[in-house]
């Protein structure tokens, strides 16, 4: 028997997308939160359903652990998590179900938990646990099976029912860990690396882990969700942070690496500190991560290729500033531009996210994202439509027309749930051929591993398929159009 079982319920393989893509990552936030409970004491097994068919392997879990307490801690450190897609939301509620049926006390963490607090507890877990998880998940704990006696009304950030009362009670909020440096590094000795490594190998030739320098972001677009953290930003230290490369380097044969940050490197002392670390230790492994076009000045975009930066995404949006404007993203699409150019001449890679269909975007809009694409030629590209979560200005602005379905199934869905200016099968053909254009200009990386490479080279095919595929967009942009799409009142900005 063991204290606390963990678990998550993301599984690849209910992922259509991400089952092409083929690269998984072991789930950090719930790996965090076992190495601290074991650090304290308590007895953990892990139950990773990322490249485990949760169906049969969590029954099984449950029968070998035989846990007094089962915490389903989503990762909050995957996107793919805080995307609350509804096919991982109905395997929590199994994960769920089977554990009260094992005899053991539930609790929960992740942002769809915290978005649906009543279904998740009328589905039977018997606490919530709000924001960041890993005190509150060690408190409950020892109020559950440990010797605290303290009284769950008292720990900060969790929901639950007073069986008594019948209703749902909310305490404070807890306050974020400030210094990150305290937690012990994730427990990763907990997951089978070697399925990871089979599976990396095999589709790209090279095995990558991930990690996280950072909690949060202060930056406030007003399409983002950020029921964990907030606006708040808490950084490790760059020392600490280079020591677990080198730890992931060294001990678990890690060729390529992924920051999952919300936003990586917002000071630039930072990034040069990080620098210096990584050179010092010998630490430095390609890695991939994602930060802000304002952000990338000609010196830091430098350093992290010192530190070994193969790979940068940006979140850009939109190449219209009336977009970007109504979004508060805070961004000039000319300092897109500059970004590209100082990554360029430092060596690393670039990618764009682009979000499509936002309130108020017009043809013109998408042209000149299309534009912006084509001037700047980035790498690689991720393009998604508009995805009103809750807790955002967004969704408050179009909450009144979504129907039943609220989420996307997978992350392959691309749906839009409120009218926007075209169909959802517009958008998605605009997706088709923006990426297959970027693919016909975009070159492997220099003989550093990376998963944004591409595996053949162009041929005519390809750019006959990628003029097929804009004609098709062109013809859809006159036949997808809605009649009374919705419009929202945009700020000032320069053209």
């Amino acid at each position: 028997m063991v204290d606390v079982l963990l678990t998550h319920s993301y599984h690849l393989h209910y992922d259509r997308k991400q089952t092409r893509k083929m690269q998984p990552y072991p789930p950090l936030g719930t790996l965090y939160a076992a190495a601290l409970l074991r650090q304290q004491g308590y007895s953990v097994a892990l139950f990773d359903p990322m490249l485990c068919d949760p169906v049969t392997g969590f029954p099984e879990a449950l029968r070998r652990a035989r846990p007094r307490v089962v915490a389903l801690c989503e990762d909050n450190f995957n996107f793919l998590s805080k995307m609350c897609l509804s096919r991982m939301r109905e395997v929590a509620m199994e994960m769920i179900g089977l554990s009260r049926a094992a005899g053991a006390r539930v609790v929960v963490n992740g942002s769809d938990s915290t978005d649906r607090l009543v279904q998740y507890l009328e589905g039977g877990a018997d606490f919530i646990m709000i924001g960041e998880v890993e005190r509150t998940l060690l408190e409950l704990v020892d109020s559950i099976i440990g010797n605290s006696n303290q009284d769950p009304i008292e720990i900060p950030g969790l929901a639950f029912v007073k069986p008594q009362h019948g209703r749902i009670y909310k305490t404070p909020p807890r306050s974020l860990i400030k210094d990150l440096d305290e937690l012990p590094f994730p427990a990763r000795d907990l997951v089978d690396l070697d399925q990871y490594r089979d599976a990396w190998m095999a589709a790209h030739g090279f095995f990558s882990l991930n990690l996280v320098a950072s909690r949060g972001c202060p930056y406030r677009c007003n399409w983002c969700a950020k029921p964990i953290y907030g606006d708040r930003f808490h950084s490790r230290g760059a020392q600490n942070v280079a020591s677990e490369m080198a730890l992931l380097k060294r001990e678990y044969g890690a060729g390529h690496l992924w920051f999952a940050d919300d936003i990586f490197g917002i000071k630039n002392s930072w990034v040069m500190e990080l620098a210096g670390h990584v050179e010092r230790l010998d630490a430095a492994v390609p890695f991939k991560m994602q930060t802000r076009a304002d952000l990338m000045k000609e010196d830091v975009a430098h350093a992290f290729r010192r530190a070994g930066c193969a790979e940068a995404w940006l979140g850009v949006e939109s190449g219209s500033q009336k977009v970007l404007d109504a979004m508060d993203k805070g961004l000039k699409v000319d300092q897109v531009v500059k970004a590209r150019e100082h990554l360029r001449h430092a060596g690393i890679r670039t990618g764009f996210f682009l979000q499509f269909g936002y309130s108020g975007e017009t043809w013109p809009d998408i042209q000149k994202t299309i534009d912006l694409v084509r001037a700047t030629r980035p790498e690689d590209i991720g393009v998604s439509v508009s995805y009103p979560l809750p807790g955002t200005v967004f969704h408050s602005q179009v909450r009144e027309q979504l129907g039943s379905k609220t989420n996307w199934i997978d992350s392959e869905d691309l749906s839009m749930m409120f009218k926007g200016a075209y169909t959802t099968e517009f958008y998605r053909a605009l997706r088709n051929a923006m990426h297959a254009e970027v693919e016909v200009w975009s070159a492997p990386s220099n003989g550093s591993p990376n998963p944004g490479a591409r595996e053949h080279q162009p041929g005519d095919a390809d750019v006959q398929n990628v003029a097929h595929l804009w004609a098709r967009v062109e013809e859809m942009e006159k036949t997808c159009r809605n009649e009374t799409p919705t419009l929202l009142p945009v700020l000032a900005y320069s053209t």
